[in-house]
């Protein structure tokens, strides 16, 4: 079976608190877009087989283990162990979705290879929160109000479709020290996650309530450097997702999206232009 499972945003991120075993609780909006990953999956005599191809440029630079370290490995090994099979597989992963950028491509992953097995097996995805707080989300998509560990889900309605820059430079951020220098914030600005959900819901203008606690914490170069750039191409507003160091910029027409990207590529960012979609894993 293959697939492709697509990346998110966080239209809005704020951390609200943190527990005492060490996570932190979070209040955001999260979308996913029309940038993907491809997943292949067929069963096996032997155990489990992971293979991973990506671009050979500095976004994706990073090292993707193709072993049990992997949480799409991870993902098939507890569907069949859950479900009791006797079966081994193997899975292809073709990377679209950069890595150490704040939109889940790890995630995405799971969620796609746990969609596979449940299809081909009619077995049941039992506690994919259990693979990673935003496994959930990805089994779903679209627009979701998303509170505590990252594990509560609330599907509200879909966000207008918006015309999206994507980009990211080769600097990368550690989910770990992220929320290290969250925790060393002195009176951040607020991000007003819930306003913007009522302004999604209620069809009123998003953009005034678009915002990420991290780049408060993280300040990067490299994603204010984006967003500049963004903002002069004429982006409704600019923000980075997740921990970083992806950056999202929102548009009102193509013919500025497609500028933008071709002057951020011209001076080596990875960019992509793209849009808003309402479901994650689409069947090839």
């Amino acid at each position: 079976m293959k697939v492709k499972t697509s990346a998110k945003i966080n239209l809005a991120l704020d951390v609200t608190g943190k527990l005492p075993n060490g996570y932190h609780e979070i209040e955001s909006v999260f979308q996913t877009i029309g940038l993907y990953d491809e997943i292949s999956v067929e069963f096996t005599d032997s155990d489990i087989e992971l293979t991973c191809e990506k671009p050979d440029i500095p976004a994706f630079a990073d090292d993707i283990p193709c072993d049990g370290r992997n949480i799409a490995y991870k993902a098939a090994k507890k569907f069949i162990d859950d479900n009791n099979l006797d079966t081994g597989c193997r899975i292809c992963i073709k990377k679209g979705i950069p890595s150490q950028a704040g939109m889940g491509g790890g995630s995405t992953d799971a969620a796609a290879v746990l969609y596979c097995l449940a299809e081909m097996t009619g077995g049941e995805i039992i506690a994919p929160e259990k693979l990673g707080a935003d496994v959930p989300f990805f089994l779903t998509g679209g627009t979701a109000y998303v509170t505590g560990i990252g594990e509560n889900v609330r599907k509200i309605a879909d966000c207008p479709k918006k015309i999206l820059v994507i980009a990211k430079g080769s600097e990368g951020v550690s989910t770990i020290e992220a929320y290290r220098k969250i925790d060393l914030l002195d009176n951040p600005a607020p991000v007003f996650v819930k306003k913007l959900v009522n302004a999604i819901e209620n069809g009123d203008n998003i953009t005034d309530y678009i915002g990420n606690i991290f780049e408060q914490a993280v300040n990067l170069a490299e994603v204010d450097d984006i967003k500049q750039k963004m903002l002069k191409f004429g982006a409704e507003t600019a923000c980075m997702t997740g921990s970083g160091s992806a950056v999202f910029g929102i548009f009102n027409d193509m013919e500025s999206a497609e500028k933008c990207h071709i002057w951020l590529t011209e001076i080596a960012y990875f960019s992509r232009v793209c849009e808003t979609v309402t479901e994650s894993i689409i069947i090839q």
